[in-house]
């Protein structure tokens, strides 16, 4: 087993709060990524190179660090600097929050997240996220659990080591994986029903290098603004406004809120009203401007982490 320590400092010298990273939203919970019972570490299976995946976990280090195991026999140096770099891009750890903190320290209900809160855990690939969202779309998390599991699990590529059924210990697989697997294999086996039509064509559309998601993660938003981003997202297959504003939210693009019918509700739970509408809860959130959508998502999530 190879030992990586990751210091958990934004690039702005903000503090990185490495569970409540664990904790930021429910995709920690899908495969490849296995979080342990407790939060507060995760196991999550990654491509590396030409070789087959890794498992690594992530857990609380020394003092203002992250440990990253990299389970199974040592890995080279060129493994292990790939696989320490995928995590800090899943940790976000490049992000500089420090703007969005001093925001936050001014207002009573959020001011607690300038200890370290904030980070939004994002898959390795844009594909891989935009995938997992179409997933959740008009269903309850259970049925996304199961058409996920079933994903990995038939298609995507196992660890040395891993058990031979189930999704744990496999990467996420390719999009000419999910391309070659055809109609049948989400109709019958991952039981996507009408997602799988869109599944398929995103996976065949990215596989023949007529659709680029990686871009987006690397495009600034002089290059490319929220605006044109969300434009983009929104013509994709199976993509509406509520996914496109989820997928922006793992792209590090907050000022879109996700409302949806557990954001909702839980708001106005939150603030003892029966029912608030979407204008009034934008117009609580509307001074965080680009960070509205990430305000507005802590705000709901507070009690995630004791």
């Amino acid at each position: 087993m190879t030992t990586v320590d990751l210091r958990l400092r934004g690039p702005g010298g903000e503090p990185v709060d490495l569970v409540r990273t664990l904790n930021s939203h429910g995709f920690v919970d899908l495969p490849p990524m296995r979080p342990s019972p407790d939060y507060r570490s995760v196991e999550l299976t990654l491509r590396v190179g030409r070789g087959r995946p890794r498992t690594v976990r992530v857990e609380s280090g020394r003092k203002g660090h992250a440990k990253v195991s990299i389970l199974g026999p040592p890995a080279s140096e060129r493994a292990t600097a790939e696989l320490t770099a995928t995590v800090r891009h899943v940790l976000r750890l490049d992000a500089d929050l420090s703007v969005f903190y001093e925001a936050a320290s001014a207002d009573p209900d959020l001011s607690w997240v300038a200890a370290g809160a904030g980070r939004m855990v994002q898959s390795p690939t844009v594909f891989e996220d935009v995938i997992k969202t179409i997933c959740t779309t008009n269903c309850a998390w259970s049925a996304t659990i199961r058409m996920v599991h079933s994903i990995v699990e038939h298609l995507g590529e196992r660890a040395a080591g891993a058990d031979p059924d189930g999704p744990w210990g496999r990467a996420f697989p390719t999009p000419a994986a999910m391309a070659e697997a055809g109609e049948s294999f989400y109709k019958d086996v991952a039981r996507t029903g009408y997602r799988g039509a869109y599944l398929l064509q995103l996976a065949r559309s990215v596989a023949g290098g007529d659709l680029e998601l990686e871009a987006f993660a690397t495009a600034s938003t002089q290059e490319l603004p929220d605006q044109e981003l969300e434009e983009r997202l929104l013509a994709l297959p199976g993509v509406g406004p509520y996914a496109a504003a989820h997928i922006m939210m793992t792209l590090g693009r907050y000022h879109r809120l996700i409302l949806d019918s557990w954001t909702r509700p839980t708001y106005a739970k939150k603030v003892r009203r029966a029912k608030v509408s979407d204008a009034a809860i934008e117009r609580r959130f509307r001074r965080y401007g680009p960070y509205a959508g990430l305000a507005f998502w802590l705000y709901l999530t507070r009690d995630w982490v004791d």
